[in-house]
């Protein structure tokens, strides 16, 4: 095998010698360098951010849509959305790994999930096989190459390998809310009905236990009903967070003119950094989990408003961050209802009877 560079710098072939998440072109071709892992791809996991612009793109049909996938994978070598500039992430089964590759106990067919971006990896799509418009889930044939510097995580038996797979997929932003949130403090969530947006809740809540103040801030009417009933968030807000104006006065009214310490967004559509910022106090912080973000807009459209925030680029890696995601789904039987019926259609009394 040829040796490798340890962050896949040598599969970057548009710039070459760049970092393969930002080049525009990498080489998914076989056969492996002496510090990857090859995996037999199953199922992606595409950012909501970037299924949503697609399905807007070519009018929302499963059959354009994997039509639109399968051409920017080919061109790209990798499934990285050259509009929103994100990716996903996938699982798939350990086929082999090179000499080099700095991780011990694989096991030849072991389903793992990626936990770094599609943006970034290596990818060969033979087929597509379904494609899932709502959770943006896609079931397919090919193969994918991990770096040296990739993460990983081996999927839990005792879950559907969907539901695994939707949790995996935002386990950043949980992750990332136990370090942010502090007791007392008084906590927004936009977008709070989708999978980021209901860990970050239920994390969030868990930092706070009986303190402060959380308020979920959700667009759907039928999402904001359910957030009501998992009893967690102290007020739930309908509110459409591409209307910042609207989004400053609910927040204002819920906490007294005070605003949030902290800020959380989730939300996975375009022109959300406004109400984010300004539902934030002076001095508070503001974490962009979203990958529809630009940073561009947050970060001009803060100084024009005049707010002395901080704000934080929403990681996909925290140390803990799988324990922290699961939690919420060993803990919250409701939340793990949710995920059950959503991103693998059955409940889960069905799945226990099906793994008897």
């Amino acid at each position: 095998m040829k040796p490798g560079d340890h962050y896949g710098i040598h599969r970057s072939i548009e710039p070459p010698n760049t970092l393969p998440q930002p080049a525009w072109r990498i080489d998914p071709s076989l056969p492996i360098y002496d510090n990857e892992l090859l995996l037999d791809v199953t199922t992606l996991n595409i950012d909501a951010a970037s299924f949503q612009q697609i399905k807007r793109e070519v009018g929302g049909t499963k059959e354009a849509v994997a039509t639109r996938i399968l051409q920017i994978v080919h061109e790209r070598g990798k499934m990285h959305n050259p509009v929103t500039g994100s990716g996903g992430m996938l699982i798939g089964k350990i086929r082999q790994w090179g000499e080099r590759f700095p991780h011990s106990e694989l096991q030849i067919g072991q389903e793992v999930a990626t936990l770094v971006s599609l943006s970034l990896t290596p990818l060969s799509i033979h087929q597509i096989h379904d494609i899932c418009m709502e959770t943006g889930q896609v079931e397919v044939e090919g193969e994918a190459i991990l770096f040296a510097s990739g993460i990983f995580a081996p999927i839990p038996q005792e879950l559907p390998r969907r539901v695994a797979l939707a949790v995996l997929d935002v386990c950043g932003a949980p992750g990332q809310i136990a370090k942010l949130v502090q007791p007392e403090q008084r906590v927004v969530i936009l977008g709070a009905g989708g999978k980021s947006g209901v860990l970050s809740l239920f994390q969030a809540r868990k930092q706070l236990g009986n303190t402060g103040q959380l308020l979920a801030l959700e667009y759907s009417a039928e999402a904001c009903d359910w957030l009501r009933q998992l009893h967690i968030a102290d007020e739930v807000i309908q509110v459409d967070a591409t209307q910042p104006v609207e989004v400053l006065k609910q927040v204002e009214a819920a906490t007294a003119g005070e605003l949030a310490d902290l800020v959380i967004n989730c939300v996975s559509m375009p022109h959300t950094e406004m109400a984010a910022i300004l539902s934030t106090r002076q001095g508070g912080i503001t974490y962009f989990f979203s990958m529809a973000t630009s940073f561009t807009a947050a970060a001009l459209g803060a100084e024009g408003v005049g707010k002395d925030i901080q704000m934080v680029i929403g990681n996909g890696y925290t140390a803990g961050h799988v324990q922290a995601a699961f939690e919420a789904i060993w803990e919250h039987p409701q939340i793990a209802a949710w995920f059950y019926q959503r991103y693998a259609g059955i409940s889960i009394e069905a799945e226990k009877e099906r793994m008897e």
